[in-house]
């Protein structure tokens, strides 16, 4: 007879999961008062005024203290149909491929839930966002990880080959958290007509479609003409909107799935939090007007931060990042990441993510943010990891 304490363990499946990173940093940084973090990938600005004012709206009605319908309110189903017609090119029929979800993260995990069985496997693109990948083997499914090309752009070679009969789905991230690439329109194309042809989804997570710079253009696959039956699209509020907390972000999908993904959302959340669902009509209604300066002004700091970063010589390479608001940086050896974060936070006050996290394991990777604080606190924060690097470079190579 198994004894009632071998009994009580916990999930294997859930074990064998990676920790996730940002906390582990945060505790680090809480145990270290005064440290700048460069690590959350938050704006550091809220929603705009039109979003608050739809409380009063939300109040009135008490009905809207009850559970609503489970795919969202059809105000907001309608604001994001506009949305996707006027600004990604994408023609869909909202009661029929529109979902809003708590954050583009639960539209991953329904997206993974929706298309895959135990043992199938989701190809993603190294760097990927660690939780796509803790997500997969949540779901009992195969992560199958593939390099990317210099500057971390796709490599479309690798990429094909990796699908087999196991394959479900392709993952792209575009612009790219954490390397801030921007994949061009042809290779989005690619990936999107290879999965057509191989029977298998693609995935596109488009979190941070605004945040592009120096001319660089975010593209939508889902708007290609043959790509409705097999793509799947993530979108956010949490960035642009400065609505991280609110959790509301949307999927577009093949309309064959809308049964399956409610039925998966039903059973997790029921509905999205309906207040913020309110909240959210009113952020798509100011639109453009609200996010487009606060882009602009981030694109400042942005070439702020390049700037600073040149401190770092032979010591560190800094990939191309045009999109998002990350930079990786790159040390020439394979030091343990968190080794030097350490020393960052104890000796220098200023907090990174390692690249580890990202499924980076080739020499040592640093992911820098630069969008969660005001601009004189970034340029602190890269002023102390500059100098950490070097000192830490300078230790390591007496």
């Amino acid at each position: 007879m198994v004894s009632p304490e071998h009994r009580l363990t916990e999930s294997a499946r859930i074990k064998a999961v990676q920790k996730p990173v940002i906390p582990i940093v945060g505790e680090l940084t809480q145990a270290h008062p005064g440290t700048i973090s460069l690590g959350q990938g938050v704006v550091s600005y809220g929603p705009p005024q039109t979003a608050i004012d739809q409380f009063a709206r939300f109040t009135q009605d008490a009905q809207n203290h009850k559970y609503k319908l489970v795919q969202g309110i059809p105000e907001l189903l309608t604001e994001i149909q506009g949305k996707l017609t006027v600004e990604n090119g994408i023609q869909v029929d909202a009661q029929e491929q529109v979902v809003v979800t708590a954050g583009s993260n639960m539209g991953f995990n329904n997206a993974v839930l929706a298309i895959a069985d135990p043992g199938d496997e989701i190809i993603l693109p190294a760097p990927f966002y660690f939780n796509h990948e803790m997500a997969i083997r949540m779901a009992n499914c195969v992560p199958r990880i593939v390099p990317t090309r210099e500057n971390h752009q796709l490599d479309l070679d690798q990429l094909f080959a990796a699908i087999n009969s196991k394959t479900r789905a392709i993952v792209t991230i575009s612009p790219n958290n954490p390397s801030g690439a921007i994949y061009p329109q042809a290779d989005l194309q690619a990936v999107n007509e290879a999965c057509r042809e191989n029977g298998i989804y693609h995935i596109s997570d488009e979190a941070y479609e605004y945040f592009t710079y120096e001319g660089a253009e975010h593209f939508s696959p889902a708007s290609l003409p043959q790509a409705n039956s097999h793509t799947i699209s993530l979108f956010s509020l949490s960035k642009a909107y400065g609505f991280a907390s609110w959790r509301i972000g949307y999927m577009i999908i093949p309309p064959q799935l809308l049964p399956t993904v409610k039925k998966i959302q039903d059973t997790i959340l029921i509905c999205p939090p309906v207040v913020s669902q309110y909240a959210a009509v009113g952020a798509l209604q100011a639109g453009r007007d609200y996010w487009m300066p606060r882009v602009h002004k981030l694109s400042s700091v942005r070439n702020m931060v390049m700037k600073q970063l040149e401190r770092l010589g032979p010591h560190a390479s800094v990939a191309e990042a045009k999109g998002a608001f990350y930079f990786l940086v790159k040390l020439f050896h394979n030091d343990d990441p968190l080794d030097v974060i350490r020393h960052l936070v104890t000796k220098h006050a200023v907090a990174a993510i390692p690249g580890t996290a990202f499924g980076l394991h080739d020499n040592c990777f640093l992911r820098i943010a630069y969008a969660a604080l005001e601009q004189d606190a970034v340029s602190e924060g890269i002023d102390r990891f500059v100098d950490g690097i070097l000192s830490y470079e300078a230790q390591r190579n007496r």
